[in-house]
This record gives C-alpha cells, structure tokens and sequence, in this order.
C-alpha cells in the first residue's frame, strides 16, 4: 500500500439534500457522479432517475451507451424491442442492463409513489434519442 499518496480526494460523497435539490429543479434526472476522464474513469455517468407515478419515460435510446439500472424504489414495467415487443416488471432491488441501441421504455406501475432508479451508464454524455416512430404492440411477451 502506498501509505505516501494524499488520498483526500480519493473518496466523493453526494449529499441526499443536494442531489434532492438539484433533481427538483432539474425534471426528475440528476448526475450523482461524472467521471469524464477524472480521475481514472473515462467515460461513467453515475445518477438518478424518477418517474412520476402512472408515468413512462416514452420510447427512446441511449446510442451506444450501455445502461445499467437499479431501482431503489418502487415497481415499474420495462418494455424493450422494435416495437416495445416485450416487457418485464421490475421492483426494488432489481437491476437491468440495456445493451447499446435498445429501443426501450420504462413506465411506472405505481399509482402514489415515484419509482426511482439509480443508473449508471458507459458514456458521460446526454443521449436520450426520442422513438416517436415506435408504435407499440398491445400485447408485449412477457420475460424473466
């Protein structure tokens, strides 16, 4: 171990207040951490998500990011395919991973409650590509 090295700066911590205020003013997305080349990531978008109750997020991609989700909080239908062909429910606890150029949709099952998802992705930057050409099938195969 390199008992030399000054390792202030080795550890980040993101407050709930602040990362609350900025989700607050910031419609439900907030960067908890963004590792663009400092140090040691290169490219690492760590943050979170919500979704109102009863709401979805409209089908989209990330480019050629990889995503990962975690829900903290709250029950939720994932929807993913050319036309949102299948769908699963996913709850706290659950994580996810969307390959890069997935059509998907996330879309809250809760009638009260906000789902919140803690999410990390490959890229830094802000890809969030509208599919409004999705139509989605009424029925989606349901997996996992």
């Amino acid at each position: 171990m390199d008992d030399s090295k000054d390792w202030r700066d080795g550890v980040s911590v993101r407050r709930a207040a602040t990362v609350a205020a900025e989700r607050g003013s910031g419609g439900g997305r907030t960067t908890a951490f963004d590792f663009g080349g400092i140090g040691g990531g290169d490219k690492t978008w760590i943050g979170s998500v919500q979704v109102a109750p009863q709401a979805n997020t409209g089908p989209h991609t990330h480019g050629r990011h990889e995503v990962m989700l975690y829900v903290v909080k709250g029950r939720s239908e994932i929807r993913w395919g050319a036309r949102l062909d299948y769908a699963t429910e996913i709850g706290p606890g659950d994580f996810v991973y969307f390959a890069p150029h997935v059509p998907h949709q996330e879309r809250s099952l809760e009638s009260t409650e906000t789902v919140e998802y803690l999410v990390v992705r490959s890229d830094n930057e802000k890809i969030a590509l509208k599919r409004d050409d999705i139509t989605p099938v009424a029925e989606p195969e349901r997996l996992y």
